[in-house]
C-alpha cells in the first residue's frame, strides 16, 4: 500500500463534494433484521465485508462472501469473544483521517486498511434484563467492543458511514444508488447522530439497572433514556412541538405502549389524560371505571362489572364527562361499548376488548380505542421526573396504599363497615386528583370532586356543588353527597372545610391529620356526629 495511492483513491472517490465511496464494510449485529438483504446489496457493489461470530455465519450461510475479523487483524478472538474488534487494524481503519498525510502514513507503516462503513448494533442488554436473567448473564450482555467502534465511526463520520439501525438500511442503499457507491455527508452526519444517541441510551440503561440493583435512591449522576415511538402533531398547545418516547427498560402496560385498535391519531393531551385514567383504575382489584378530563377524574366507580361501574362513574359529573377519557381494568364488553358510544368520547383504554365490542366501536371510527394486554402492577417501583428550569425533580411514584390496619379512628363515633369501604375508595381516588383534592363518595363511586384549588375550603365547596348539580341532572331531589363520605388528600388546616362537607350531608371523613388544629377539626366532627379517620399519609399531586 503506497501513501500516494491511498491519497489518490480518496481523491478519486470524493470528486463529488462530501461523498465517501464504500469499499470495505465491517458488519457485526445482534439484531439481524434485514441484514442479509443489506449485505447482499453491498456485496453486489463489490464492497468487501468483514464480520464476526454469528453475523459472519449468517452471512456465509446466505451466500455472502465474508472475511473474518480475525483473518483481517491476524489476531484470534479471545476471552470468550470479549476481545475481537479491539485491535489497531480495526480502530485505525475506522478512525484514520483520509485527507491527512500523517494518518495515511501511519496506515501504510502499520498495514492498516481503511474501513469505510460500520454496520453494527449492540448486545441485547435491555432485553436480557427484561427476560429476568441473572446478574452475571446481564453483565455478559454489556457490549464493549460495539460501543467503542460506534463512537469511533461516529466521530470520524467525515470519512466513515456508521449504520446502527435497520431502519436506515434503505436510506443507505438509496445513497449508494444515487452517488454511485458513495454515501453523502448529510446522511453520514444523520447516521452519526443516531449512533451517538444509541450509545448514550445504552449506557443509560446499564447505569439505571445497576442503580436499581444496588438500591441507589439518589445516585451521584442520573440519566434517563427513551426511544421514539411517534412524533405528535403538537404538545399541550399547537405552538409546542411534542413526541412520544418509550422509556428504555420499562414494559409497564399503559397509554405509551398500548396498541391502538382504531381511531384518530393520539395527541399529547390524549396520552397524558389516558395515562392518568389507566393508572387510576389500576388501583382497584374489583371492576373499576374512571372518566378523566384534563388529567383529573370527573367520575370513578367500582362495581360488580364494568358496565355497572361505568354507569355509577358517569352519574358523578355527566357534563364534564363529555369528550372524556374512559379507562377500565377489565375487558371491554359489547354491552359497555354500546353504552359508551351513546356519548361523545375521546379515548377508551382497557386491557382487552371483546370481538363483538370492536364491531360496536367501528360505528364510531373517530373514537381512539387502546388495548394494553394487562394491567400495571400497583407496587412497581418507578421514578417520576418533572422538569424545572436548569434541573430535574426526581421522586418515587406514589404507590402507597392505606389499608384498614393502618387507619386510626379519631372521632367519638366509629365508622360503619360501609363507611370504611367508601372511605378507603375515596382516599384512593384522592391520590389521583390534583391538589387541593376533595372527593365525595358513596357506594364506592365518586359523587363530587373538587380539584386543584388554592384553598381546601374552595375544593370542598366545589365538590359539594358538583354533587348537588349531578343530582339535579339525574333528576334526584337531594344532593348525591347526602349520606356520602369525604376524603381529603391532605389535612384540613381549619375546621371550615370539614364543616362544608358536613353541611353537604356527609357522614364520615378520611384525611391524613397532622395539622396544629387537629383537635379543633376533631371537635367539629364530633359535634356533627361524623366518624373521622386519620391515615397519617397524604397524597399531594401537583
Amino acid at each position: 500500500m503506497e501513501t500516494e495511492q491511498l491519497a489518490m483513491d480518496d481523491k478519486n472517490v470524493s470528486q463529488e463534494a462530501g461523498v465517501v465511496k464504500i469499499r470495505r464494510a465491517l458488519i457485526s449485529v445482534s439484531d439481524k433484521e434485514g441484514i442479509i438483504a443489506f449485505a447482499q446489496k453491498l456485496s453486489e457493489r463489490g464492497v468487501e465485508i468483514l464480520s464476526t461470530g454469528g453475523t459472519a455465519k449468517a452471512l456465509e450461510d446466505a451466500g455472502v462472501a465474508v472475511k473474518s475479523v480475525s483473518d483481517h487483524t491476524g489476531f484470534p478472538e479471545i476471552m470468550e469473544g470479549r476481545v475481537k474488534t479491539l485491535h489497531p487494524k480495526i480502530h485505525g481503519g475506522i478512525l484514520a483521517k483520509r485527507d491527512q498525510e500523517d494518518h495515511l502514513q501511519a496506515m501504510q507503516d502499520n498495514e492498516i486498511e481503511p474501513i469505510d462503513m460500520l454496520v453494527i448494533n449492540l448486545y441485547p442488554f435491555v432485553q436480557t434484563v427484561q427476560d429476568g436473567a441473572g446478574f452475571a448473564t446481564c453483565i455478559e450482555n454489556i457490549d464493549i467492543g460495539g460501543p467503542a467502534m460506534i463512537r469511533a465511526a461516529a466521530k470520524n463520520h467525515k470519512h466513515v458511514a456508521i449504520v446502527t439501525d435497520p431502519q436506515d438500511y434503505a436510506r443507505v442503499l438509496e445513497d449508494l444508488d444515487t452517488y454511485e457507491g458513495g454515501v453523502s455527508d448529510g446522511l453520514r452526519l444523520q447516521l452519526a447522530f443516531t449512533a451517538f444517541s444509541l450509545t448514550a441510551t445504552y449506557d443509560s440503561s446499564i447505569s439505571s439497572w445497576l442503580a436499581t440493583h444496588r438500591k441507589e435512591t439518589t445516585p451521584r449522576r442520573i440519566s434517563f433514556s427513551g426511544t421514539l415511538k411517534q412524533p405528535l402533531r403538537y404538545g399541550e398547545n399547537p405552538h409546542q412541538n411534542a413526541a412520544l418516547y418509550l422509556v428504555d427498560g420499562s414494559l409497564r402496560p399503559g397509554a405509551a405502549r398500548a396498541s391502538q385498535v382504531q381511531g384518530k391519531e393520539l395527541s399529547y393531551n390524549n396520552l397524558n389524560d389516558t395515562n392518568a385514567a389507566f393508572e387510576l383504575v389500576a388501583e382497584f382489584d374489583d371492576p373499576a371505571v374512571a372518566i378523566i378530563k384534563h388529567a383529573n377524574p370527573c367520575g370513578v366507580a367500582v362495581g360488580a362489572d364494568v358496565l355497572g361501574a361505568y354507569n355509577k362513574a358517569l352519574l358523578c359529573d355527566q357534563t364534564s364527562a363529555f369528550g372524556g377519557i374512559i379507562a377500565l381494568n377489565r375487558t371491554l364488553s359489547a354491552a359497555l361499548a354500546e353504552t359508551i358510544t351513546q356519548r361523545f368520547v375521546e379515548v377508551i383504554i382497557a386491557p382487552s376488548i371483546e370481538g363483538d365490542a370492536i364491531e360496536v366501536l367501528k360505528k364510531k371510527p373517530n373514537i381512539r380505542v387502546l388495548t394494553t394486554g394487562s394491567m400495571p402492577a400497583r407496587d412497581e417501583k418507578r421514578r417520576m421526573v418533572t422538569c424545572i428550569a436548569g434541573g430535574l425533580l426526581v421522586q418515587d411514584m406514589d404507590a402507597a396504599v392505606i389499608d384498614r390496619e393502618t387507619m386510626k379512628v379519631v372521632s367519638d363515633r366509629e365508622p360503619t363497615q360501609k363507611e370504611r369501604d367508601d372511605l378507603l375508595f375515596a382516599f384512593t381516588v384522592a391520590k389521583h386528583v390534583k391538589s387541593n383534592a376533595i372527593v365525595y363518595a358513596k357506594d364506592r363511586a365518586t359523587v363530587g370532586i373538587g380539584a386543584g384549588q388554592m384553598s381546601r375550603i374552595d375544593s370542598s365547596r366545589i365538590a359539594a356543588w358538583k354533587a348537588q348539580e349531578a343530582a339535579k341532572e339525574a333528576g334526584f331531589d337531594d344532593s348525591l353527597a347526602r349520606g356520602a363520605v369525604v376524603a381529603s388528600d391532605a389535612f384540613f388546616p381549619f375546621a371550615d372545610g370539614l364543616i362544608a362537607a358536613a353541611e353537604a350531608g356527609v357522614t364520615a371523613v378520611i384525611q391524613p391529620g397532622g395539622s396544629i388544629r387537629d383537635e379543633e377539626v376533631i371537635e367539629a366532627a364530633n359535634e356533627r356526629g361524623l366518624a373521622m379517620i386519620f391515615t397519617g399519609m397524604r397524597h399531594f399531586r401537583h
